[in-house]
């Protein structure tokens, strides 16, 4: 190019934007050309999804769970259901389920009016196929049946809920006590250290997360501590966390050290977890003794004892 093109008014500016446009090209080739990030795109992807999904589909969903709960108020409004000592029960249950809301005492509540009536209209109507029978009595005896089972059943499912949760907050409580003990070591309050604790096993101990956070929202807000801290135990009636919330009541009245009793008491709770584990293992012999007799035993006879039989069989045949 002659020297005096660069002369010419305006010139080293289109040189220069020609330079710049070649170097974006050539970023833009190579970028276009290098692997991407699986996991970024994946990410970004299921974002967009979940936004999609939720814009479509959560709207109806809340929509007819109001509907649902809705319905199911006005049936136990309808029947004085709620005025009992069984609603009292019920509702002391649903919370050491985890389920605190008011709309859950009424579905439970709903489903247990429900639940007979409608798995004995399931028995009367599958009875005939399931008996092979259009017996009339035998047809009673299963719808019969079918309401008792329902009127066991929603309490039945709701204990196991309850057993289900006191034992994953009986696996994550000595985590949560030492963890307890560092932070009453570093001078923080039992406010402050439960509102800590609860944040750090959130992911690994959801459930006793939860309860360790209430437990702090209520000493900030309740006038009597004591009752405060009662109230974890009314929620979760296990032996471990009834010593615990003994061992914070006793802290609270006469001063003791939190952090030692805390540290005692993981502890013990530590050589309770190791000792039901010894027992479930000293336990397994005599578990395995039915199984053993009734599976590896009657195929072992066959094993060792069918070649006789089947010579002697034959030796008498011939």
């Amino acid at each position: 190019m002659s020297p005096d093109v660069f002369a010419l008014p305006g010139a080293g500016a289109v040189v220069l934007a020609v330079g710049v446009a070649n170097f974006l090209a050539i970023l833009a080739v190579l970028r276009a050309l290098s692997p991407g990030d699986p996991v970024a795109v994946r990410a970004r992807a299921h974002a967009r999804r979940r936004q999609e999904l939720r814009a479509e589909l959560l709207r109806p969903r809340r929509s007819e769970r109001a509907r649902s709960v809705g319905l199911a108020r006005r049936l136990v409004e309808a029947l004085n259901l709620n005025r009992g000592d069984e609603a009292k029960k019920a509702a002391s249950l649903l919370v050491q389920a985890g389920l605190r809301t008011s709309d859950a005492t009424h579905v439970f509540l709903a489903l247990r009016v429900l639940a007979p009536l409608g798995l004995a209209a399931a028995a009367w109507m599958l009875g005939p196929s399931i008996l092979h029978d259009d017996d009339a009595l035998r047809r009673m005896a299963v719808t019969a049946g079918g309401a008792c089972a329902g009127l066991f059943l929603p309490r039945l499912l709701l204990k196991n809920l309850i057993q289900k949760r006191q034992l994953k907050i009986q696996k994550g409580l000595p985590d949560a006590l030492d963890l307890f003990v560092i932070c009453a070591e570093a001078g923080l309050s039992l406010d402050a250290a439960l509102t800590r604790v609860a944040r750090e096993i959130g992911a690994s101990a959801p459930e006793l997360a939860d309860e360790l956070g209430l437990t702090a929202v209520e000493l900030g807000f309740l006038p009597d501590r004591r009752e405060a801290l009662l109230g974890l135990t009314r929620r979760v009636p296990t032996p471990q966390v009834r010593g615990l919330v003994n061992t914070l009541v006793q802290t609270e009245k006469y001063g003791t050290p939190l952090a030692q009793a805390l540290r005692v008491l993981a502890s013990e709770f530590r050589d309770t977890r190791m000792m039901k584990a010894e027992e479930k293992a000293a336990r397994l012999p005599a578990t395995l003794t039915v199984p053993m007799i009734a599976f590896i035993l009657p195929p072992l006879f066959v094993v060792l004892i069918g070649p006789a039989i089947v010579q002697v069989l034959s030796a008498s045949m011939s």
